[in-house]
């Protein structure tokens, strides 16, 4: 039988997902506290754009405070809130699921330990999902703005397990989720995760600080620099804890850490400078947030690599500075703009 499966959050990712899956013949919950999304979903179903054929899917769609209306024999829930949102949505969501059920954190950042914290590892697991942008600027209607990765051999979608054993479970969650891109099952969770932390942690909070898309921020010297930096320090903080990071976007891990080196980073730099005809100035989720003035992330992504590196001895203070500046902004004390990037990388070197 196919599972029924529950998504608390249907902004951009869970809306993806969720209309994929329900197109493909899923029996799909949407929950989220956004009525206005609730609503369109209802009333005109969910578009779905982007790099393949546009449809339109019927998942049904369910208020925060209508969730009492699910029964307990799900068999699996999808957490994809907000990384500050993890909590209560894993909460909402276990008593829902039947007796072989599970969460999954589809989501960024490092919420694994707080969804296992709740439901127990052993109804806990992880998905990755690398080069996907996703973006709801509208309710009813979730587009897709990269290519699919499986036209280049990239798979998308990495499900595993807390204790890195490939089973049963997580093969069949990826190839569940195979119909939307590239997936597989992966025993290396904790490598995945900071590899696609890295990505984040050096792309969402420039946009966030600065107003900037990814195309005007790659475009310019000091954007390529924050960018490097970023990255060098989220990797180096990884490599201390001892994980095995793949690739991260366009280096592997070491490079990145070492691109104090002038050369490695005049390699990274080179990388970095977009094609012409390269696309779309894309706008991140941290950049989607602050376009909607809403909270930021930011604790749960720079600031996590912050704290990992204060205790493994590794330096990071452009970090630190970005974390200040995003937080600013969410405080309201500063307003986004382009000379962030100056300001954060003339104080990290004081």
């Amino acid at each position: 039988m196919s599972p029924r499966l529950l998504f608390i959050g249907a902004g951009a990712i869970g809306s993806y997902l969720g209309g994929f899956l329900s197109r493909a013949g899923h029996d799909v919950t949407l929950v989220d506290p956004w009525p206005e999304q609730v609503e369109a979903i209802r009333g005109r179903g969910l578009k779905v754009t982007g790099p393949h054929e546009p449809f339109e899917a019927r998942p049904a769609a369910l208020h925060v405070h209508e969730a009492q209306r699910l029964g307990a024999d799900l068999d699996i829930a999808f957490v994809a809130v907000k990384a500050y949102d993890t909590a209560w949505a894993t909460h909402m969501a276990l008593p829902h699921l039947g007796p072989a059920g599970y969460v999954v954190s589809a989501q960024n950042c490092w919420n694994d330990p707080a969804v296992a914290a709740i439901a127990g590892p052993e109804r806990s697991v992880g998905l990755v999902m690398s080069k996907i942008a996703v973006a709801l600027w509208q309710p009813g209607h979730v587009e897709r703005g990269a290519e699919k990765g499986s036209g280049s051999g990239h798979d998308v979608f990495r499900a595993g397990e807390h204790d890195g054993k490939i089973t049963a479970r997580v093969e069949a969650l990826a190839k569940m989720l195979s119909v939307i891109d590239g997936a597989k099952a992966t025993d290396n969770l904790w490598g995945e995760r900071w590899s696609k932390l890295c990505a984040n942690a050096m792309g969402n909070p420039v946009q966030a600080m600065t107003g900037l898309g990814s195309l005007e921020i790659a475009a310019k010297p000091r954007g390529r620099e924050i960018t490097i930096r970023l990255g060098a320090e989220s990797a180096r903080v990884g490599l201390a804890l001892g994980l095995t990071i793949p690739k991260i976007g366009i280096a592997e891990a070491k490079v990145w850490a070492a691109a104090d080196d002038p050369a490695v980073f005049a390699e990274l730099d080179a990388k970095l400078v977009p094609k012409e005809g390269a696309g779309r100035n894309w706008r991140a989720s941290m950049a989607q947030d602050g376009a909607k003035g809403r909270r930021s992330k930011i604790e749960q992504m720079n600031g996590y690599v912050v704290a990992r590196g204060r205790e493994m001895g590794v330096p990071t203070p452009l970090s630190a500075t970005v974390v200040g500046i995003v937080r600013e902004i969410d405080a309201g004390v500063r307003k986004q703009s382009p000379a962030h990037i100056e300001q954060a990388l003339e104080a990290a070197r004081s």
